[in-house]
């Protein structure tokens, strides 16, 4: 067993330990080499249960975090996922695992540019990318399956709602504090959803509009 083995059976280990047991997900992160999508300097810790920070003041997030909400979304293999926050593409490379297609929307170009680059890198040919606002889902492409949202909603998320089929599945975290509730939404097929709430999660928030680099 090499050391890349070795340190992802750990962690696989610990997410079964902590209730990621949907044996698909956790097939998917064991198959995501995480060190790609961390920065140089944290590449010691790429393997580790915890967020850490890439570029723009946004994070890569826990490897917990990240296979609780992609549980929750329940994607099966004919699904059409929108992922709200590319990021460094990590999310979306194990959703890509698990779905026909992704379609991710980041606001930050340049944090777009490099996951779009670590995806090639993997070999992944099943995301479809897109520079623009979160909050307005992509409606061009709509509805989906499946929608997850990787930094906070201050309110209930109505816009990206209307872009979920009517037996659709949107997971986002909600709150205005540094502390939010992670929630699942489940569509019951006559427009309205049923809300459970998960966990207490922290996450970066949902921001209106592109962002200003440079």
């Amino acid at each position: 067993m090499n050391l890349h083995d070795d340190r992802a059976g750990r962690l696989i280990l610990s997410l079964r330990q902590q209730g990621v047991t949907d044996p698909r997900v956790l097939k998917a992160m064991e198959s995501i080499d995480r060190a790609v999508f961390v920065h140089e300097k944290f590449l010691d810790q790429a393997w580790e249960d915890q967020a850490l920070p890439i570029d723009c003041a946004q994070t890569i997030s826990q490897p917990y975090i990240v296979g609780l909400m992609t549980q929750a979304l329940e994607v099966q293999a004919r699904h059409r996922v929108l992922e709200i926050g590319t990021g460094s593409g990590y999310q979306c490379a194990v959703l890509s695992r698990l779905a026909r297609y992704v379609y991710s929307v980041e606001r930050y170009r340049s944090l777009l540019v490099e996951a779009e680059a670590k995806l090639r890198t993997l070999q992944i040919d099943n995301v479809i990318t897109r520079h623009g606002d979160g909050g307005l889902g992509w409606a061009e492409q709509a509805p989906f399956d499946r929608i997850m949202v990787t930094a906070a909603s201050p309110t209930e998320p109505t816009e990206l709602l209307k872009q979920l089929k009517p037996n659709g599945v949107l997971v986002a975290p909600v709150g205005r504090t540094s502390v939010q509730m992670l929630h699942r939404y489940v569509g019951q097929g006559d427009g309205s959803f049923h809300r459970e709430s998960l966990t207490e999660v922290r996450f970066v928030p949902l921001v209106e509009g592109t962002a200003k680099e440079g």
